[in-house]
């Protein structure tokens, strides 16, 4: 068991705070917790950064801080986009050949709803509309195509949604078997499996950023509760994983904060606003 996050003393040097959106910062209904923005605010005042680190596109996680977007930091798309203060840190893109071969391998492949992520944009087959209520919890600007076949645009990201929860034997059984050696492959949570090129992922993301700000990973704060947060919680100097998380998520964290029903990424900060006050 990972020691309490009441453990973690020597909070005064953060100058960076990153924190997973689903079942991590928000509760299990995707609800934002009351005060966020507070924390935000009071975080500023301190001299630390706010960042929001997501399998989300940048716009959806725009729309998630309305009144602080543009003081902030935002690793999206588990690492292939990252803006501070919304201008663009880095930006990376799959070969078009790449991430057509996976689409056509989700396409006939039963199971999942493939979704072509090209920064703001997201392309979706029309046989798969039914399924928006999901797919525009993250992607706002969807344009819904009769075949990818004939797309040729900038993409960073490709995501599967399994209606059937069953992303990490999807994974394991056909798609890392298939792209494994060619693309990062990522369960985000049980429903969703996202490709990024290899060396991208949250972690590379918040490399990206902390060079940017000329800062130590030492004094980074970061938060997870699920495999794309791995790459980010093992490079941090506090690492903490929720207390919602799977057990074999406890490998990857320094301690243990609160569910996130519990508000828990907010109870670890006020300690961090105080320390750094």
């Amino acid at each position: 068991m990972l020691p309490s996050y009441l453990a973690d003393t020597d909070l005064s040097s953060i100058k960076l705070v990153a924190t997973d959106m689903d079942l991590t910062l928000l509760a299990d209904d995707k609800s934002m917790p009351e005060g966020v923005d507070e924390r935000i605010e009071a975080l500023m005042r301190n001299g630390v950064i706010f960042c929001a680190a997501s399998g989300r596109p940048a716009l959806a996680l725009r729309e998630e801080f309305p009144a602080h977007h543009q003081h902030m930091a935002l690793v999206a798309d588990n690492g292939a986009s990252v803006y501070l203060r919304d201008e663009p840190v880095y930006r990376d893109l799959i070969e078009r050949d790449l991430w057509h071969g996976v689409l056509s391998l989700a396409t006939v492949t039963a199971g999942g709803i493939p979704v072509l992520c090209a920064f703001d944009k997201a392309y979706v087959l029309e046989r798969d509309r039914r399924h928006q209520d999901v797919v525009g919890i993250y992607y706002r600007s969807i344009t819904y195509v009769e075949s990818f076949d004939s797309l040729d645009v900038d993409s960073n990201k490709i995501s599967i949604y399994f209606p059937g929860w069953d992303s990490k034997r999807q994974l394991d059984e056909v798609y890392g078997p298939a792209f494994g050696d060619r693309l990062y492959l990522t369960c985000a949570g049980d429903e969703w499996l996202d490709f990024m090129n290899i060396g991208i992922d949250k972690g590379a993301g918040i490399r990206h950023l902390v060079d940017h700000l000329g800062i130590a990973l030492a004094d980074v704060a970061a938060f997870g509760d699920t495999y794309n947060d791995i790459p980010m919680l093992d490079i941090v100097g506090h690492s903490y994983v929720m207390a919602n998380a799977a057990e074999h998520m406890h490998a990857h964290g320094k301690f243990l904060a609160p569910g996130n029903n519990e508000a828990g990424v907010l109870t670890v900060l006020d300690r961090i606003i105080e320390a750094t006050a």
